[in-house]
Protein backbone atom coordinates (compact mmCIF):
# COMPACT_ATOMS: atom_id res chain seq x y z
CA UNK A 1 0.00 0.00 0.00
CA UNK A 2 1.55 3.32 -1.11
CA UNK A 3 -0.83 5.76 0.59
CA UNK A 4 -2.36 5.47 4.03
CA UNK A 5 -5.28 7.50 5.37
CA UNK A 6 -4.63 9.79 8.32
CA UNK A 7 -8.35 10.50 8.54
CA UNK A 8 -11.24 10.73 6.11
CA UNK A 9 -9.75 13.82 4.40
CA UNK A 10 -5.97 13.39 4.54
CA UNK A 11 -3.51 10.78 3.27
CA UNK A 12 0.21 10.38 3.90
CA UNK A 13 2.89 8.72 1.80
CA UNK A 14 6.56 7.79 2.10
CA UNK A 15 7.84 9.46 -1.07
CA UNK A 16 11.03 7.39 -1.27
CA UNK A 17 9.25 4.07 -0.86
CA UNK A 18 6.63 5.14 -3.40
CA UNK A 19 9.27 5.98 -6.01
CA UNK A 20 7.93 9.51 -6.33
CA UNK A 21 4.41 10.91 -6.07
CA UNK A 22 2.35 12.96 -8.54
CA UNK A 23 -0.33 15.15 -6.92
CA UNK A 24 -2.51 18.06 -7.95
CA UNK A 25 -0.92 21.45 -7.37
CA UNK A 26 -1.71 22.84 -3.93
CA UNK A 27 -2.61 19.47 -2.41
CA UNK A 28 0.54 19.18 -0.27
CA UNK A 29 -0.35 20.03 3.33
CA UNK A 30 3.03 19.44 5.01
CA UNK A 31 6.03 17.14 4.82
CA UNK A 32 9.06 15.95 6.77
CA UNK A 33 12.46 14.93 5.41
CA UNK A 34 14.26 15.88 2.22
CA UNK A 35 11.56 16.17 -0.46
CA UNK A 36 11.81 18.12 -3.72
CA UNK A 37 8.81 19.31 -5.75
CA UNK A 38 8.75 20.08 -9.48
CA UNK A 39 6.02 20.67 -12.11
CA UNK A 40 4.73 17.51 -13.79
CA UNK A 41 3.01 17.03 -17.16
CA UNK A 42 0.54 14.22 -17.90
CA UNK A 43 1.75 12.40 -21.05
CA UNK A 44 -0.59 13.03 -23.97
CA UNK A 45 -2.18 16.25 -22.73
CA UNK A 46 -0.04 18.30 -25.14
CA UNK A 47 0.41 15.73 -27.91
CA UNK A 48 -2.31 17.15 -30.17
CA UNK A 49 -1.69 20.86 -29.57
CA UNK A 50 0.08 21.43 -32.90
CA UNK A 51 -2.40 19.57 -35.10
CA UNK A 52 -5.36 20.93 -37.05
CA UNK A 53 -9.14 20.62 -37.23
CA UNK A 54 -10.80 18.07 -34.99
CA UNK A 55 -7.43 16.85 -33.74
CA UNK A 56 -6.53 20.34 -32.49
CA UNK A 57 -9.97 20.58 -30.86
CA UNK A 58 -9.35 17.26 -29.13
CA UNK A 59 -5.97 18.55 -27.96
CA UNK A 60 -7.64 21.54 -26.30
CA UNK A 61 -10.18 19.26 -24.66
CA UNK A 62 -7.40 17.04 -23.34
CA UNK A 63 -5.58 20.03 -21.89
CA UNK A 64 -8.80 21.08 -20.19
CA UNK A 65 -9.08 17.66 -18.56
CA UNK A 66 -5.61 17.87 -17.09
CA UNK A 67 -5.22 19.46 -13.64
CA UNK A 68 -1.84 21.04 -12.90
CA UNK A 69 0.27 18.57 -10.97
CA UNK A 70 3.53 18.46 -9.04
CA UNK A 71 6.05 15.62 -8.75
CA UNK A 72 7.44 14.93 -5.26
CA UNK A 73 10.77 13.09 -5.06
CA UNK A 74 13.39 12.39 -2.42
CA UNK A 75 13.21 10.92 1.05
CA UNK A 76 10.47 11.91 3.44
CA UNK A 77 6.77 11.74 4.27
CA UNK A 78 4.20 14.02 2.64
CA UNK A 79 0.61 14.64 3.75
CA UNK A 80 -1.96 15.44 1.05
CA UNK A 81 -5.52 16.75 1.10
CA UNK A 82 -7.71 19.15 -0.89
CA UNK A 83 -10.52 21.54 0.06
CA UNK A 84 -11.66 19.36 2.96
CA UNK A 85 -12.95 16.69 0.56
CA UNK A 86 -13.22 13.01 1.44
CA UNK A 87 -10.34 10.81 0.23
CA UNK A 88 -10.35 7.21 -0.95
CA UNK A 89 -7.27 5.07 -1.69
CA UNK A 90 -7.41 2.69 -4.66
CA UNK A 91 -4.70 0.00 -4.67
CA UNK A 92 -4.13 -1.09 -8.26
CA UNK A 93 -2.80 -4.41 -9.51
CA UNK A 94 -0.78 -4.92 -12.67
CA UNK A 95 -3.12 -4.90 -15.66
CA UNK A 96 -5.82 -2.88 -13.89
CA UNK A 97 -6.96 0.51 -15.20
CA UNK A 98 -8.43 3.38 -13.21
CA UNK A 99 -10.45 5.98 -15.16
CA UNK A 100 -11.30 9.16 -13.24
CA UNK A 101 -11.90 12.82 -13.98
CA UNK A 102 -8.78 14.86 -13.22
CA UNK A 103 -10.72 17.08 -10.80
CA UNK A 104 -11.42 14.01 -8.66
CA UNK A 105 -7.83 12.72 -8.62
CA UNK A 106 -5.72 13.86 -5.66
CA UNK A 107 -2.49 11.91 -6.09
CA UNK A 108 -0.84 8.72 -7.31
CA UNK A 109 2.59 7.17 -7.22
CA UNK A 110 4.75 8.23 -10.14
CA UNK A 111 5.27 4.66 -11.36
CA UNK A 112 1.73 4.43 -12.70
CA UNK A 113 1.26 5.02 -16.42
CA UNK A 114 -0.90 8.10 -16.94
CA UNK A 115 -2.73 9.19 -20.08
CA UNK A 116 -5.75 11.21 -21.17
CA UNK A 117 -8.42 9.31 -23.12
CA UNK A 118 -11.80 10.20 -24.61
CA UNK A 119 -14.83 9.25 -22.55
CA UNK A 120 -15.83 6.82 -25.32
CA UNK A 121 -12.52 4.97 -25.02
CA UNK A 122 -13.19 3.59 -21.54
CA UNK A 123 -13.11 -0.18 -21.67
CA UNK A 124 -11.31 -0.20 -25.02
CA UNK A 125 -14.14 0.81 -27.31
CA UNK A 126 -11.64 1.78 -29.99
CA UNK A 127 -13.88 4.28 -31.80
CA UNK A 128 -12.62 6.81 -34.32
CA UNK A 129 -11.97 10.48 -33.66
CA UNK A 130 -15.40 11.71 -34.83
CA UNK A 131 -17.25 9.20 -32.65
CA UNK A 132 -14.95 10.07 -29.77
CA UNK A 133 -15.73 13.77 -30.13
CA UNK A 134 -19.48 13.13 -30.37
CA UNK A 135 -19.35 11.02 -27.24
CA UNK A 136 -17.18 13.59 -25.51
CA UNK A 137 -19.65 16.36 -26.36
CA UNK A 138 -22.46 14.27 -24.87
CA UNK A 139 -20.35 13.78 -21.75
CA UNK A 140 -19.78 17.51 -21.48
CA UNK A 141 -23.52 18.13 -21.76
CA UNK A 142 -24.08 15.79 -18.83
CA UNK A 143 -21.30 17.43 -16.84
CA UNK A 144 -19.06 14.34 -16.87
CA UNK A 145 -16.18 15.95 -18.76
CA UNK A 146 -14.93 15.54 -22.33
CA UNK A 147 -11.88 13.46 -21.55
CA UNK A 148 -10.88 11.22 -18.67
CA UNK A 149 -7.56 10.54 -16.95
CA UNK A 150 -6.54 6.88 -17.12
CA UNK A 151 -4.00 5.32 -14.76
CA UNK A 152 -2.63 1.82 -15.27
CA UNK A 153 0.05 -0.38 -13.75
CA UNK A 154 0.89 -1.44 -10.20
CA UNK A 155 0.53 1.13 -7.43
CA UNK A 156 -2.01 3.36 -5.69
CA UNK A 157 -4.11 6.43 -6.41
CA UNK A 158 -6.16 8.71 -4.18
CA UNK A 159 -9.63 9.91 -5.23
CA UNK A 160 -11.65 12.92 -4.01
CA UNK A 161 -15.37 13.20 -3.35
CA UNK A 162 -18.05 15.08 -1.46
CA UNK A 163 -19.74 13.19 1.36
CA UNK A 164 -17.81 9.92 1.18
CA UNK A 165 -17.47 7.04 -1.27
CA UNK A 166 -19.52 4.04 -2.33
CA UNK A 167 -17.93 1.14 -4.25
CA UNK A 168 -20.40 -0.56 -6.59
CA UNK A 169 -19.39 -3.86 -8.20
CA UNK A 170 -19.98 -4.06 -11.97
CA UNK A 171 -20.37 -7.41 -13.68
CA UNK A 172 -23.69 -8.82 -12.56
CA UNK A 173 -26.66 -9.63 -14.80
CA UNK A 174 -27.80 -5.99 -14.81
CA UNK A 175 -25.92 -2.77 -15.65
CA UNK A 176 -25.22 -0.19 -12.94
CA UNK A 177 -26.75 3.25 -13.62
CA UNK A 178 -25.16 6.29 -11.97
CA UNK A 179 -26.12 9.95 -11.72
CA UNK A 180 -23.43 11.87 -13.67
CA UNK A 181 -22.99 14.33 -10.79
CA UNK A 182 -22.36 11.47 -8.34
CA UNK A 183 -19.98 9.58 -10.66
CA UNK A 184 -16.30 9.56 -9.58
CA UNK A 185 -14.58 6.91 -11.70
CA UNK A 186 -14.16 3.24 -12.56
CA UNK A 187 -11.58 0.53 -11.99
CA UNK A 188 -11.21 -2.58 -14.11
CA UNK A 189 -12.71 -3.33 -17.50
CA UNK A 190 -15.77 -1.10 -17.19
CA UNK A 191 -17.53 0.52 -20.14
CA UNK A 192 -19.39 3.76 -19.44
CA UNK A 193 -22.12 4.99 -21.78
CA UNK A 194 -24.34 8.05 -21.49
CA UNK A 195 -28.05 7.18 -21.58
CA UNK A 196 -31.09 9.43 -21.81
CA UNK A 197 -33.59 8.46 -19.13
CA UNK A 198 -36.36 10.61 -20.63
CA UNK A 199 -37.11 12.39 -23.89
CA UNK A 200 -35.43 15.73 -24.53
CA UNK A 201 -38.66 17.68 -24.03
CA UNK A 202 -39.28 15.96 -20.73
CA UNK A 203 -35.62 16.50 -19.78
CA UNK A 204 -35.96 20.29 -19.84
CA UNK A 205 -36.18 21.60 -16.32
CA UNK A 206 -34.98 18.37 -14.73
CA UNK A 207 -31.72 17.76 -12.93
CA UNK A 208 -28.91 16.18 -14.99
CA UNK A 209 -29.11 12.91 -13.09
CA UNK A 210 -32.82 12.61 -13.74
CA UNK A 211 -32.57 13.28 -17.46
CA UNK A 212 -29.22 11.59 -18.21
CA UNK A 213 -27.61 8.57 -16.60
CA UNK A 214 -24.29 6.75 -16.95
CA UNK A 215 -24.69 3.06 -17.76
CA UNK A 216 -21.77 0.97 -16.46
CA UNK A 217 -21.17 -2.53 -17.81
CA UNK A 218 -18.26 -4.98 -17.96
CA UNK A 219 -16.20 -6.18 -15.01
CA UNK A 220 -14.89 -4.00 -12.21
CA UNK A 221 -15.89 -1.28 -9.79
CA UNK A 222 -17.60 2.09 -10.19
CA UNK A 223 -16.90 4.72 -7.53
CA UNK A 224 -19.79 6.99 -6.55
CA UNK A 225 -19.80 9.93 -4.16
CA UNK A 226 -22.57 10.34 -1.60
CA UNK A 227 -23.49 13.72 -3.05
CA UNK A 228 -24.42 15.41 -6.33
CA UNK A 229 -22.13 18.36 -5.65
CA UNK A 230 -19.46 18.91 -8.29
CA UNK A 231 -15.80 19.46 -7.51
Amino acid sequence: MVFSKVNSKVVKVDVGAAGGVVARTGAMLFYTGQVQFSPHQVPGSQSMAGMGGFTRMAGRMMQGEHERTMLAQGQGEVHYGHAGLEVHVVDMSQGGALCVEASRLLAHNAGLQSSVISVTSQGGGGRGMLDALRGAAAGALAGTGMFTTQLSGYGSAVLLAHGGFIELPVGGPNPVFVDPDAFVGTYGSVQVELKSAVGWREAMGRGVGEAMQLQCTGQGIVYVQASEEKL
